[in-house]
């Protein structure tokens, strides 16, 4: 029959129907394990630095874990904090996350105030942290300070001459040596730029005299003779460089440890979501090659959990916004 009422009823029913499959293909789709797709990994300097190595063994080998792509963006600028704005800005669903570092997550909130587009603390959702690297300042070899104390003395005798190369305007190297030359009572120049490649290659052609980074970004540079190392921020003597005093050493225990770099995705991501990824990168860090890449790049692993990395980034703001009074550090 074709009545009214027949096409009244099948139209119903069809409509019934399809509120069924869209409710199944919704709970299907909800369903569906993290992640369904690649996800994107930015490190906010240019590459080649030792936060760029650490965010590749992770794309390597957390990828197999996870079963999906990471791919790594290199988004430098502003010592790091136009990256990791972007990582704040995007949807929270764990498919973007970024590597922390000391700078964007410490010494950028003391250095850029209120330009800085991001709150470290509250933007973000900490994964894990991943390594500690000892920070060095080294010199070009033909420099002719051969020691910390002839540095200082060149310093003093000429304020303001010796010129020295960091990551970036507000970066960790900026911060810390600003700060040191604040407690040696010296003046540097300081001469920035985007990421510690780029600072590296101008120290190694003595474009400028003098670079602070992380020890595994000028490792290899010191070992080939190109730069001399004169310091190294650790708690400890570097196994790489055992001939290097510590700041401590130097009678400088004010300028406490090294940095870190970690793993974040923006605040608001789903507690499993940030779980999985927690877990998977633990497991690629026990990788016998991430452990020796790392190892041979002067890093030690220090995977923890995401309640514990909030705390290292709670701690890390606030000890550079005490640095930043006493070494009179701003990028505003």
């Amino acid at each position: 029959m074709n009545t009214p009422t027949a096409r009244r009823a099948r139209r119903a029913t069809l409509l019934a129907l399809a509120a069924t499959a869209v409710a199944t293909l919704g709970a299907t789709a909800a369903r569906a394990e993290f992640p369904d797709r690649p996800i994107r990994l930015i490190v906010p300097f240019a590459a080649s630095g030792s936060t760029d190595l650490a965010a590749r063994l992770i794309g390597e080998y957390a990828a197999r874990e996870l079963g999906q792509a990471i791919v790594v963006e290199n988004r430098a600028g502003a010592g790091g904090s136009l990256g990791m704005e972007q990582v704040a800005k995007s949807r929270p669903d764990g498919y973007t996350l970024g590597m922390a570092t000391m700078s964007t997550h410490g010494s950028n909130a003391a250095a850029y105030g209120s330009r800085l587009k991001y709150d470290p603390v509250r933007d973000f959702a900490p994964v894990s942290n991943v390594a500690t690297v000892p920070s060095v300042l080294a010199v070009n070899a033909r420099f002719p300070a051969q020691t910390m104390a002839d540095l200082l003395a060149m310093a003093r005798k000429e304020p303001g001459k010796i010129t020295f190369a960091s990551p970036g305007m507000g970066s960790l190297g900026h911060a810390n040596v600003e700060y040191f030359s604040s407690l040696a009572k010296i003046q540097l120049l300081h001469v920035p730029y985007k990421g510690s490649g780029m600072a590296l290659n101008d120290a190694i052609a003595r474009q400028v005299d003098a670079i602070t980074d992380n020890l595994p970004s000028a490792l290899t540079h010191i070992q080939a003779g190109r730069l001399r190392a004169l310091a190294v921020l650790s708690d400890k003597r570097s196994p790489a460089l055992p001939d290097v005093p510590t700041y401590g050493e130097l009678g400088f225990p004010q300028m406490g440890n090294g940095g870190w770099f970690g793993v974040v995705a923006p605040a608001g991501t789903p507690p499993k979501v940030v779980l999985r990824l927690n877990q998977a990168i633990h497991a690629a860090m026990k990788h016998p090659d991430f452990i020796k890449k790392m190892a041979d790049a002067g890093a030690t692993l220090i995977p923890n959990t995401p309640q514990q990395f909030q705390a290292q980034i709670e701690q890390a703001v606030a000890r550079y916004a005490a640095v930043a009074k006493v070494a009179k550090i701003s990028a505003e």
